[in-house]
């Protein structure tokens, strides 16, 4: 952790750094935009309920974790929410001052409350009595200096370089007047004689402000979410340093500067000291939701178990399996936007069948592009490269593409630099017209990769390949009745002008595009070795079957195939293309549904470097399924709905049923929980209006000229104008397996398992297509009352 504190004997300073330790771990990582992914915004919170965590955001943020009490009221009139999923919700609490009885839950749904108030800093106690809006101050000061700090190339140049972040910012705040200037007398001095370390510094600081044990966690937590996307970043790059078995100090570093500020400010204006000591009285008190938060949070459930009884209305017997040779079998990534295009392709042939699986296919590689020398994680951010791959090319074509590479990013700073930026413009700029009307006028160009076929590297031998091919295959529930054609497909976004063109791309391919991952696994599984070494692992694949990378494009519904990475003839593959290019047709129209503009304008909405919704990504998403796909191929799930192909009869050991709770299920909560977070508390994990967004130091962006950076979801992904475009409902998980199977893994994974015993994910078991049975939050299973299911 940023605290070393074994020199320290005292019971309260002791109390004071594991507080400081706390807050951290209370705010959720930020990755930056070169490969964004969604986080959990709630991932410090995951130990406590939603009413607790309401409770505790409400004092550190000033935010509710719900919706809108009246929007619960609207759908209860509409009928949407019954009086069943009212008192299932209401006996599902166990809070004590619950509502007596579903009248009056359903009384308390038609009024909205107040608004949650955060317990205010010093900064907003100075502001009362000063006039200065000095919590305005400091977020546009140190937000200045961290964009600088934090800045990760795109700047010419940075402060402080190789320094840690406090001593950073010291130097820099030592010289920076806009304090004093905006009324902060001597405010320069104060940072010259703070202490030489953070720790010291929070050290001394709670002395002076006399803030106690009790007080320290969620006061240092309100400290840290006031730096907004800032603190998030830092504690990215803990996330990091942990991975690599180190730690890093920053957000430590961070805490120590926004609490420097506090201090300064109450020793300027000591008029705030009685109303300083009512906060911390306020920060001391146990947290403890209040009858609002308890009836929200049972409101919330009942809209959750509302759509958990639409859904299992949907799910119709399973078709039975006829065991006969597939035409055609298409794996895409699990991925919601999948679902649309998977029953789009189906419809086209009875002898198709699609799969689902984690779109970096079981490969978790870390790849360098032709001519790059930056390294990819193309793999889910909760685990480490394990392997390594490259893109085919002789060594003189590597080095002319390295060279081009450098010329483009020496061209690149020549266009940005202060005064070789007007020259630029003036010698340059006319060729850019033709660019710029095209791209005004939303002109389609092309971005499908050129590269040649990725290698891995090191080459695996023999055993290796087929070892891994067939754990792979096992995985995807992949190990019989191939197909002649089996099409891996990945998925990326092909969208202009987009800060958050990573957010697009795939979660499980670390925010980068799925063709790598799938071109890898073809290149794998096509290989005269690794296939020769399968039946050895109990896989009898055909000698015709053929494995063949391919790209879906989740903006345009495009499939790009990558059949010349290996030759061979492959039979009717005219009548493939076709296939794929009807269900594209079909999948455009159902999503123009939602989006402005027709089926036609769809595919244009890529190309247009204005346009602020190229696709609604995962929005509305609200299920994961695990289970073979004949158990939900006659359910139109709406594109919400995460689809993974798993048998759990094939599975020795449960090893794959441990990965897809572990990894994917995990994953598609971080994704689920984003989408929530900035749908109910856009202020604080949103990430703001796009039309005013600018990119800071590629790691995020802010609105206007400066400030905090904002993580999470822009607004335009989550409304249309008009109205919500995702339905915040936390996931509701569908797995095919034995309860006891899933017991046994949820107790051997303690974090995992929070999530469902507190609430943050929901858990049902399947038999024969129908939702079973429930997990409880003491670690039981329910049996689960569904209505009966049509033929």
């Amino acid at each position: 952790m940023f605290i070393k504190h074994t020199q320290f004997s005292s019971l309260r300073v002791s109390g004071i750094l594991e507080a400081g330790t706390s807050a951290i771990r209370a705010i959720p990582p930020a990755f930056p935009l070169d490969a964004t992914v969604a986080v959990n915004p709630f991932l410090g919170q995951v130990g406590e309920g939603l009413a607790e965590a309401s409770a505790r955001l409400a004092r550190t943020s000033g935010i509710s974790l719900t919706r809108p009490r009246s929007s619960y009221g609207t759908e209860i009139a509409c009928g949407r929410i019954l009086d069943e999923d009212l008192t299932a919700a209401l006996e599902a609490s166990n809070a004590g001052n619950k509502p007596a009885d579903v009248a009056q839950l359903k009384a308390f749904a038609q009024m909205d409350g107040p608004a949650p108030a955060a317990v205010p800093t010093i900064a907003e106690l100075a502001a009362s009595v000063s006039g200065i809006d000095w919590p305005s101050v400091i977020e546009k000061t140190v937000g200045l200096w961290a964009a600088g700090y934090f800045d990760r190339g795109q700047a010419l140049w940075s402060p402080a370089p190789g320094e840690g972040a406090y001593a950073a910012w010291r130097s820099w705040a030592s010289r920076d007047l806009t304090p004093e200037i905006a009324g902060l007398t001597g405010f320069c001095s104060h940072v010259t004689t703070s202490p030489d370390t953070s720790e010291q510094a929070i050290l001394r600081v709670t002395d002076r402000l006399d803030i106690s044990v009790p007080a320290a966690e969620t006061l240092f937590h309100r400290l840290l979410m006031d730096l907004g996307g800032w603190a998030q970043h830092a504690r990215w790059l803990l996330w990091r340093a942990e991975q690599d078995g180190t730690t890093d100090g920053t957000l430590g570093d961070l805490l120590a500067v926004r609490l420097i500020w506090e201090e300064a400010l109450f020793n300027r204006f000591p008029a705030v000291a009685d109303q300083w000591q009512a906060t911390l009285q306020l920060h001391a008190a146990p947290l403890v939701p209040d009858r609002d938060q308890i009836f929200d949070a049972i409101l919330q459930d009942a809209a959750e178990r509302a759509y958990q009884r639409s859904l299992g209305q949907q799910l119709k017997a399973p078709t039975k399996y006829t065991g006969e040779r597939p035409a055609l079998q298409a794996a895409f990534c699990i991925d919601v936007r999948s679902e649309v295009f998977r029953r789009a392709l189906e419809n086209q042939s009875p002898s198709i069948e699609t799969l689902g699986f984690a779109g970096f296919f079981g490969l978790p590689a870390a790849h360098r592009d032709h001519g790059s020398d930056v390294e990819e994680n193309h793999l889910p951010v909760l685990l480490k490269p394990s392997m390594t791959s490259t893109c085919h090319s002789s060594p003189n074509e590597e080095k002319t593409a390295r060279i081009g590479a450098r010329a483009i990013r020496a061209l690149d700073r020549f266009r940005q630099a202060a005064v070789s930026s007007f020259a630029y413009v003036e010698a340059a700029g006319p060729l850019y017209v033709t660019k710029l009307v095209k791209d005004s006028l939303g002109r389609p160009t092309s971005k499908v990769s050129t590269s040649a076929a990725p290698r891995l590297d090191p080459a695996l031998d023999a055993e290796t390949k087929s070892a891994t091919a067939a754990a792979v295959l096992k995985a995807m529930s992949l190990t019989n009745n191939h197909a002649q054609v089996v099409l891996l497909v990945g998925h990326g976004a092909n969208v202009k002008n987009n800060p958050h063109e990573s957010a697009y791309h795939c979660g499980a391919c670390g925010g980068h595009s799925g063709e790598v991952s799938a071109r890898l696994l073809a290149s794998l599984l096509n290989d005269a070795e690794t296939r020769s070494g399968l039946a050895a692992h109990g896989i009898d694949l055909p000698d015709d079957t053929r494995f063949v990378a391919a790209l879906h494009d989740t903006t345009t519904d495009e499939i790009t195939l990558f059949d010349k990475d290996q030759s061979g003839p492959v039979d009717e593959f005219d009548l493939l293309k076709k296939w794929l290019k009807r269900a594209g047709a079909e999948a455009r129209a159902e999503r123009a549904l939602r989006l402005p503009g027709t089926a036609a304008s769809i595919a244009a909405r890529a190309f247009n470097w204005a346009e602020i919704r190229p696709e609604w990504g995962l929005a509305d998403c609200a299920a994961f399924i695990a289970a073979p796909r004949h158990l939900t191929s006659k359910a139109n799930l709406e594109g919400r709905a995460f689809l993974h192909s798993y048998d759990w009869q094939t599975d020795e050991d449960f090893k794959t049923l441990e990965l897809i709770l572990t990894a994917p299920v995990v994953v598609a909560s971080w994704i689920s929980l984003q989408y929530y977070g900035s749908s109910v508390a856009p202020d604080v994990f949103g990430g703001g209006n796009k039309l005013i967004h600018n990119v800071v130091g590629g790691i995020g962006v802010v609105e206007g000229n400066g400030g905090r950076l904002r993580p999470g979801l822009p607004a335009q992904a989550l409304h249309d104008g008009e109205k919500g475009m995702h339905t915040p409902l936390r996931l509701s998980v569908l797995i095919e397996a034995p309860e006891e199977a899933i017991s046994a893994i949820l107790y051997a994974h303690p974090d995992v398992r929070n999530l469902f015993e507190n609430g943050w994910l929901h858990l049902f078991t399947l038999r024969n297509g129908r939702m079973a049975a429930r997990y409880q939050p003491d670690g039981s299973w329910a049996e689960e009352e569904m209505t009966s299911l049509a033929a």
